[in-house]
């Protein structure tokens, strides 16, 4: 049950109401945007909310157990502060979102009525259409430990233990916006940044992280591969930091980093295969290690 301040109560009573919608979004860069269905512009507590003709929201679903509560808000793109490029490259996921009913004739008068995250956000033409999450959908996200034969620690994090750089480069020249031939890299060993995270730190996509899909040195040139395509068109002079890869298996964690110490997998854990198989003559399912 919602708590009303004494106006918001009384304007309800009234029976002829003046109310709007408004959206408090926070991305996880800390921006702040707030929208408004209504026709002006309503502001409080220090944020405008921007009048944004075409964004409308679908009913609201509310459980009273611990299913995730969910309402979908589409629109069309546009704000001026609401990008496309910034969509495609993440900037939206996971937003925190506040929704307000407001009395845009008094914007005291106001109830906040759901506060969760953005979750999966489309996009079709110049429309998007984004899910908002109520604050249960935490529950349904993994949490603990994952026993299975590869590493489930983050290379370099507290638990792998690994000491990492980065290093620079420069884009010379780019296919389809997604292949980059680049310079810097030329001291390193074919496939070293392979899943590696690379950040642009100057150009069109400055800020913007990526995962390598693939890191190619042969004849003296030198190739990154990206899994998913940047925003906006790379340009030779575009720089960016790259960090080693990591395929998660035992051997790469002790070739590759010397660091099979620290492996957080579990390499010799038995698969179904194992489990399933009947008993052989000889007591292969004898309860004796594995290893021997």
């Amino acid at each position: 049950m919602k708590d009303l301040n004494e106006g918001l109560a009384a304007h309800l009573a009234g029976g002829t109401t003046t109310l709007a919608w408004c959206w408090k979004l926070t991305r996880r860069d800390g921006t702040v945007f707030g929208f408004t269905d209504h026709d002006g512009d309503i502001a409080f507590d220090d944020l405008t909310y921007e009048a944004a003709a075409g964004i409308s929201a679908s009913a609201m679903e509310n459980h009273a157990a611990l299913e995730t509560d969910n309402l979908e808000v589409e629109g069309a793109l546009s704000s001026l502060r609401i990008d496309e490029a910034d969509l495609i490259a993440g900037l939206y996921d996971d937003a925190e979102v506040e929704l307000w009913r407001v009395n845009w004739a008094a914007p005291v008068e106001r109830v906040m009525m759901r506060k969760g995250h953005l979750g999966e956000v489309t996009r079709t033409g110049k429309t998007f259409r984004a899910e908002l999450r109520g604050l249960a959908h935490r529950l349904n996200e993994p949490r603990g430990r994952l026993f299975q034969y590869a590493c489930d620690a983050d290379l370099g994090d507290a638990r792998c233990g690994v000491s990492l750089s980065a290093a620079t480069g420069e884009v010379t020249g780019a296919e389809d916006n997604r292949t980059l031939s680049v310079t810097g890299l030329d001291g390193f060993e074919s496939g070293r940044f392979t899943r590696g995270k690379i950040v642009f730190t100057a150009g069109a996509n400055e800020g913007v992280a990526a995962e390598v899909k693939r890191h190619a040195a042969a004849g003296g040139e030198v190739t990154l591969e990206l899994w998913q395509t940047p925003p906006r068109t790379f340009e030779a002079g575009d720089t960016f930091e790259v960090m080693p890869g990591c395929d998660k298996s035992f051997a790469t964690c002790r070739e590759k980093f010397s660091n099979g110490t620290n492996f957080r997998g579990h390499p010799h854990m038995p698969g179904n295969d194992y489990v399933l198989a009947g008993v052989t003559e000889g007591g292969k399912h004898d309860g004796a290690s594995r290893n021997n």
